[in-house]
């Protein structure tokens, strides 16, 4: 497809608002590649949303539940070796079996109190992926009352798929922004780099800086998107497994590296590791800005 125009398409998948721009020659051709990035996304949406008894994770959690074996798809497997190393790269932080720990934690209006401790240490009887036997194919839950959880993984994932889906279609010049999951397709025609906003969590009206890309992605972890405020103390979503309680360290840690799921698991271990989590980014050599909750500010984007 020749460069022609930029258009756009905003879109909701995932629970989340979502931007599609690229350059095609004709509103025709855009149209055709929304349509194919449109419908891989309802795909993945469909088969791991925890959110519908008819997916496929609904399914795997079922055999969580009742503490039995399941046997996954080349996609899933996929994910689950990438998580598998995500909790080895991260001492066991980054667990998709903390989820069970929504079970307490709702992060809704509604929660007007923080859990009691008795009660979060019997479900973490329930965590941890070393409890979960994983051979490449069969999934084996060796207890009852576990559960799975893709958060963190598969948007990011999507992003980076929904780009590799427009350059299958010849896209050079554009941008896919899952609920800011960001991966670029191609820069500006002109090869002038696009302009990302990051959310300031001190202030959501607010941009606290403005990162510019010509390839690679982008991804940020926050305690702002999904929180509850009790007693003036803001709690936000991104549990440490060990723990059972939403991590304190930093409201937010945004990650540039060459794939959205790599910089967005790499952003959620550095919440997860909280004083930690700078020295961890920038042994892995990864370009990175953070906010602590006090509201200091550093980084190297």
């Amino acid at each position: 497809m020749a460069v022609g125009k930029l258009f756009i398409a905003q879109f909701t998948s995932m629970g989340s608002p979502c931007e599609l721009q690229c350059y095609t020659s004709s509103q025709a051709e855009f149209d055709f590649v929304a349509q194919q990035v449109t419908s891989d996304l309802a795909r993945l949406e469909s088969k791991y949303s925890r959110y519908r008894e008819t997916s496929f994770l609904s399914a795997i959690n079922r055999s969580a539940e009742q503490g039995k074996s399941i046997e996954v798809d080349a996609e899933t497997a996929h994910l689950l070796n990438y998580a598998q190393t995500c909790y080895e790269q991260s001492d066991g932080l980054f667990d998709i079996t903390s989820g069970v720990l929504r079970k307490l934690w709702s992060f809704k209006a509604t929660q007007s109190a923080v859990p009691e401790q008795a009660d979060i240490d019997v479900l973490l009887q329930n965590v941890g992926w070393e409890k979960v036997t994983w051979d490449g194919a069969v999934l084996h839950f060796s207890r009852t009352g576990m559960e799975i959880d893709f958060g963190g993984i598969v948007k990011e994932y999507a992003a980076d798929r929904a780009a590799a889906l427009c350059a299958s279609l010849n896209i050079k010049h554009g941008i896919v922004n899952l609920g800011g999951d960001i991966k670029i397709i191609g820069p500006h025609p002109d090869f002038t780099p696009w302009h990302i906003g990051v959310r300031d969590p001190m202030d959501k009206q607010r941009v606290s800086s403005v990162v510019q890309l010509t390839s690679g992605a982008m991804a940020s972890s926050g305690d702002y998107e999904r929180c509850i405020e009790v007693d003036g103390k803001r709690y936000g979503h991104i549990l440490n497994p060990k723990t059972g309680w939403p991590v304190q360290h930093f409201a937010s840690i945004t990650v540039v590296s060459d794939f959205c799921v790599l910089a967005g698991s790499a952003s959620t271990i550095a919440m997860l590791k909280e004083q930690d989590g700078v020295a961890w980014l920038n042994l892995l050599g990864l370009a990175h800005q953070w906010i602590t909750v006090d509201g200091q500010r550093g980084g190297n984007l």
